[in-house]
C-alpha cells in the first residue's frame, strides 16, 4: 500500500470517529479441518462517517501481515477438506469477479490487511471505506496465512493462503 494510502486511512482513524450503529464484537477463532475452534480474542467493528473500522484484539497467531476479509456465508465449519471452507467465496454482491484494494473496484469483502506483532498479537485498527455494518450482518470475518498484493495475479484472491481464523456476524 503506498504511503498517501496508508496516511490517509491513518489520519481517518485519529480523527473524532461519528459512530453510526454503536458497535459489535465478532469472536475470532483458530480454525482446523477437523472443525475445531479455538477462541484467539475478538474484533470490534464500528461503522463511521469514513467507513466501517475493525479493531482487533488478537492473539496467538503467527506475526507478519495476514490477508482479511469478508466471506459469504455466516459459518467457520471445514468444508471440501479446508478449515472454515463453509465460510464460501469472499463477499461479493456485486459480482465484479475481482479481487483488489478495500478502496477500488473488487470484491466489497476485501479488506485492509492485518498486522500481526511478534508476540503474536493483533490490535492495529484497520478501516475499509466501502464496507456498511449492514453488509456484514450473516457473513464471516477470515484471515488468512499470509499477506494480501489485492490483486489476482500472481496467485487468485490476493494470494493469502490458507484459511486460519474465522468468526461469524450475527
Amino acid at each position: 500500500m503506498n504511503t498517501s494510502i496508508r496516511t490517509l486511512i491513518a489520519a481517518s482513524l485519529l480523527t473524532p470517529l461519528a459512530c453510526y450503529a454503536g458497535d459489535y464484537r465478532v469472536p475470532m477463532h483458530k480454525v482446523t479441518e477437523d472443525g475445531k475452534l479455538n477462541a484467539i480474542g475478538t474484533i470490534k467493528v464500528e461503522e463511521t462517517e469514513y467507513g466501517t473500522v475493525f479493531t482487533p484484539d488478537l492473539s496467538g497467531l503467527m506475526p507478519g501481515e495476514h490477508g482479511f476479509h469478508v466471506h459469504q456465508n455466516p459459518s467457520c465449519q471445514p468444508a471440501d477438506g479446508k478449515p472454515a471452507g463453509a465460510a464460501g467465496s469472499h463477499y461479493d454482491p456485486h459480482e465484479t469477479g475481482k479481487h483488489a484494494a478495500p478502496w477500488e473496484d473488487g470484491h466489497l469483502g476485501d479488506l485492509p490487511t492485518l498486522a500481526v506483532n511478534e508476540a503474536g498479537e493483533a490490535t492495529t485498527p484497520v478501516l475499509a471505506p466501502k464496507v456498511k455494518f449492514a453488509d456484514l450482518q450473516g457473513r464471516a470475518l477470515m484471515i488468512h496465512a499470509g499477506g494480501d498484493n489485492y490483486a489476482d495475479e500472481p496467485k487468485p484472491l490476493g494470494g493469502g493462503g490458507s484459511r486460519v481464523a474465522c468468526g461469524v456476524v450475527k
